[in-house]
């Protein structure tokens, strides 16, 4: 019993690929089937605490790395802090090859849902399965955007105020606030708690 609680034990570490000094949290047996899990923004891998142990216990080995711009993971020396669709995907392909990990499953959501859609575009021979979490797919940036729906344009408000200098200097300044709102327009009928609020802005904070 002690034993499998160990296991279900995430170790926290680092990886260096070109670009990144990625963080993540591993767990399960190192010889079983990996398993990455890409959080979404303003999350990190906290929100795969519930997900990890029933696949440990399956006997599977979950990673959950920080995407660039968050947590633990650190743009190295020079290069440039973009985070396009293409980086994105890469860096799991990047990060899977500096674990010596050939294929792999993997899931996520919103920019992890994207940067999932975009591995296994990329790297069909890479990626085994893949569970894509709502519809941030691959984005045609050939074609012109149309606008959506009036309450869609409404909803994606912050990523507008994000282009803006102002919303630089507010996501800056007022972090957390800005980041507790999005979770609760986002999941309305989510009575989160400060603890579970904190314990994503708390490494969110240390490491800015």
């Amino acid at each position: 019993m002690a034993q499998r609680a160990r296991a279900q034990q995430p170790t926290v570490a680092t990886v260096q690929t070109s670009a990144l000094t990625i963080g993540y949290e591993d767990r399960g047996p190192r010889d079983g089937f990996p398993i990455i899990l890409l959080h979404g923004f303003p999350d990190d891998v906290r929100v795969w605490d519930d997900v990890a142990p029933p696949l440990v216990k399956a006997g599977y080995r979950v990673l959950a790395p920080y995407l660039r711009g968050h947590g633990l993971t650190r743009f190295r020396e020079g290069q440039s802090h973009m985070a396009e669709q293409a980086a994105i995907g890469q860096d799991v392909v990047d990060f899977a090859d500096a674990l010596g990990i050939r294929q792999f499953a993997v899931s996520g959501y919103d920019w992890g849902g994207r940067a999932t859609n975009v591995v296994a575009a990329m790297y069909p021979d890479r990626v085994r399965a893949g569970v894509f979490i709502g519809g941030y797919t691959i984005q045609d940036v050939f074609a012109p955007p149309q606008p959506a729906a009036p309450e869609a344009e409404h909803a994606s408000w912050y990523q507008w105020y994000l282009n803006m200098e102002r919303g630089r200097i507010a996501l800056t300044n007022n972090r957390r606030a800005f980041c507790k709102l999005l979770w609760k327009q986002w999941s309305p009928t989510w009575n989160f708690t400060d603890e579970t609020f904190n314990r994503t802005a708390e490494i969110g904070r240390a490491h800015v």
